[in-house]
């Protein structure tokens, strides 16, 4: 057996960070990547434009890819813990047959036997949130749901941190001139100021859906950013939205009005 000590300098240092997972990467006791979405994440719907969002932030790589699912018009889904990822298309699915978002999360949940290890939030596009955590997913672990939003999380610091989440939201969503993708950051910060994801850090994500807003009004996809892997993701997903509002000045300074849309003549 060759010990550590007689490694050449290079090569010691490289196997330091293969063996340890204290730092970007997120493993497994045996060295295998880790299937555990350990995350804090929120799904909320805006009254006044419509728009649907998701904002995570994870000790996970690429948690953008796993975690949010959304389409104009019909609705929001996080899925974490460890995740099961069809619940994003089937969710969707469901929302879009006009079910609310409770029954969508209870046919779900029902469904899969593996359900204990999950966590779920929803919000469709009527504004009804809804959230599932497992028994089994590991503590601490547990959601808050109000008006339009449910904010979600498992292996976090503690409950503080989806109360943080809820009261910022709510916080940013009150301040004109906002839009959906500030109050979802402002959530996203408030829960790590609180104690956020006890492992750490390492990826996050924000998706905001409004129709015909992707590039050449050919999809839904209004802001779709992602921070795969860095030492402080919410903060660098926040510079990429600063960035978004500069390339995209137009789409944030002329959001639609729902509820004039939806409002009959003469009312």
């Amino acid at each position: 057996m060759v010990s550590l000590f007689h490694l050449p300098r290079k090569l010691l240092a490289w196997c330091l960070i293969l063996v340890s997972p204290t730092q970007w990467v997120s493993l497994n006791a045996d060295g295998t990547p880790s299937s555990l979405v350990a995350t804090f994440s929120i799904v909320a719907w805006d009254p006044e434009t419509g728009d649907l969002g998701v904002a995570v932030q994870s000790k996970f790589f690429g948690v953008g890819s796993v975690v949010p699912w959304a389409k104009a018009g019909v609705g929001a889904i996080a899925t974490q813990s460890y995740a099961n990822v069809t619940y994003g298309p089937k969710g969707l699915e469901l929302l879009e047959l006009g079910l609310p978002a409770r029954e969508v999360l209870e046919r779900l949940t029902a469904e899969d036997g593996e359900r204990a290890t999950r966590q779920l939030g929803l919000v469709d596009a009527s504004g009804r949130a809804a959230a599932f955590t497992g028994e089994g997913c590991h503590d601490w672990a547990g959601q808050v749901v109000g008006e339009h939003f449910a904010a979600q999380g498992n292996l976090l610091a503690g409950q503080a941190v989806v109360e943080a989440m809820a009261e910022a939201f709510l916080k940013q969503r009150a301040k004109p001139g906002t839009e959906l993708a500030d109050a979802l950051m402002a959530a996203l910060e408030a829960g790590q100021s609180a104690g956020g994801d006890k492992r750490g850090r390492q990826s996050a994500a924000l998706l905001v859906v409004r129709d015909k807003a992707g590039y050449g009004s050919s999809n839904d996809r209004y802001i779709d950013l992602r921070v795969e892997d860095h030492p402080t993701p919410i903060s660098e997903l926040q510079r990429l939205l600063a960035k978004h509002k500069v390339f995209f000045r137009a789409a944030h300074a002329n959001p639609p009005n729902r509820r004039a849309l939806v409002s009959p003549p003469g009312s």
